[in-house]
């Protein structure tokens, strides 16, 4: 037989493996090179899986094809655990395009970089240092470019195979106890006890979460009344706020507490304090403005009882730091109500957490750093230690960062839909803070808008880690220093 008859195999077979090394070559210098890029790489890929995904007929109730503008919002909106629709969750979905919703928001949760260490650990079936460095990158951005980083960071890398544990299991273990106690209020409103349940279940994960779907007939509304089940869900949104390195600082103290006390606060990181301190604060700062803003307008808190006011003020003030999730409507509240609506937004929550916005931390080290200025310090301080410059200068990033994306985004959407520039304004910056609230603008955006509402979307869930890691990684030793002139500002 002639030797020919085997060539063609043994190539195709060299031309197999050569094409392997090349994407594995291409891999390794991704994910090592620049952490934040493969994230991003990642969550991109995601959200076009899942586009595919809520696309088919299969996803549809109706048994047709869903749009590609609405099934790729829904599909970043997923993904980004944003909240905010294009389509009508309730009427629109199939039992299939709600379980692929609940799958999109679990693993959009758990945060770009942690989600693209995760599948080098899939990969490597081990964590290494690349992986490591990937997941400590989104417990702090300093971390991302692999270079020296100086002070006390949130998560230590050695700390990073706790804290994947720790995003997997808070993740299990927080749904599942806030679906068993949410159980009871599901049941009760739903036609079926199995149709309770899953709505449970969803419940559980849309507040932890943060993203705000609601996937049952007539949405939150069938439970605005019950304030036993908006207190559970309101605890589940603040919990997955603070962040998961906060978890993971918080279950070692409780494993271990400190001289026999739980919870110590006194041997916390400075990241875990200001965390705490700033989210409590903003939690009981909001829900102030929001009872003597909104006490006497009829179309939010007027009908009201006082009691009543002051836990909606409360549920207002923890669902606008990214939950998503309103009884009232938003469109009514009062314009000084729906700024202090969009200054929490675009706070939202801790880092590394299921929320968006540009973080409690940054608005902390940026308030710090003004009171110090004012304080005549030369540097900035917060409990007994000090904060490095290189941090002050991400948290500025950070906040031109989104400033930015968010007046682009206004801009643009207002020239597209000629909408009011305040319903506009609030709407974006919920895409941005990754939210989900709106005032009914979304919903009727044209597929121009709504692609470019995606992009803020996008750009807010993933952009301020890249921004963050790009600043940090031009942090480098310098040997010399150029001579000193002021310039004239303010």
């Amino acid at each position: 037989m002639p030797t020919g008859a085997f060539a063609a195999p043994s190539d195709a077979a060299g031309g197999i493996r050569r094409i392997v090394r090349i994407l594995t070559h291409w891999f390794r210098v991704v994910t090592t090179r620049s952490p934040a890029r493969f994230a991003i790489l990642v969550f991109a890929s995601l959200i076009l899986v899942f586009t595919t995904l809520l696309w088919l007929p299969i996803a549809a109730r109706d048994g047709e094809w869903t749009s590609v503008p609405d099934a790729l919002f829904t599909a970043m909106s997923t993904i980004c655990v944003t909240g905010l629709v294009s389509l009508d969750m309730t009427s629109h979905w199939s039992l299939f395009g709600e379980i692929v919703i609940f799958i999109g928001v679990n693993i959009g949760g758990m945060g770009a970089l942690t989600l693209a260490s995760l599948l080098g650990v899939i990969i490597s079936k081990r964590i290494g240092l690349r992986a490591k460095l990937i997941a400590a990158g989104d417990t702090n951005p300093l971390r991302a470019h692999g270079g020296a980083v100086s002070e006390s960071q949130a998560v230590r890398l050695g700390e990073v195979g706790q804290l994947l544990r720790t995003v997997a299991l808070s993740t299990i273990i927080v749904e599942a106890a806030v679906a068993l106690l949410l159980l009871p209020s599901t049941i009760a409103q739903a036609p079926h006890w199995l149709i309770g349940v899953w709505n449970s279940i969803s419940y559980a994960a849309m507040s932890f979460t943060n993203t705000g779907f609601t996937l049952n007939n007539g949405g939150l509304g069938v439970f605005a009344h019950d304030e036993y089940f908006l207190t559970i869900v309101m605890i589940s949104v603040f919990i997955g706020s603070l962040g998961f390195p906060v978890l993971l600082a918080l279950s070692k103290h409780l494993r271990h507490p400190v001289r026999g006390r739980v919870l110590h606060p006194a041997s916390w990181s400075l990241h875990v304090k200001l965390t705490v301190v700033t989210s409590v604060l903003l939690l009981f700062g909001g829900a102030g403005a929001y009872l003597l803003l909104e006490y006497d307008n009829p179309g939010t808190f007027g009908s009201m009882p006082f009691g009543e006011t002051l836990f909606q003020s409360f549920f207002m003030s923890t669902m606008t730091r990214s939950g998503g999730f309103s009884v009232v409507d938003q469109g009514e509240l009062y314009g000084s109500g729906m700024l202090v609506s969009s200054m929490l937004m675009f706070i939202g929550g801790g880092s590394a957490s299921t929320a968006g916005g540009i973080k409690v931390t940054t608005l902390a080290v940026l308030a710090l750093g003004v009171w110090s200025e004012a304080r005549g310090r030369t540097s900035v301080q917060a409990f007994g230690r000090r904060i490095p410059s290189d941090v002050q200068r991400v948290a500025v990033a950070v906040l031109a960062w989104g400033a930015t994306i968010v007046a682009l985004g206004t801009i643009i959407i207002a020239q597209l839909t000629h909408e009011p520039i305040a319903e506009v304004l609030f709407d974006v910056i919920s895409g941005f803070g990754t939210v989900g609230l709106s005032t009914g603008l979304t919903e009727e955006l044209g597929d121009p808008a709504l692609m470019v509402m995606a992009v803020v979307i996008f750009m807010g869930r993933v952009g301020t880690v890249t921004l963050a890691a790009a600043v940090a990684a031009t942090s480098r030793q310098q040997h010399y220093a150029l001579p000193v002139e002021r310039p004239i500002v303010g």
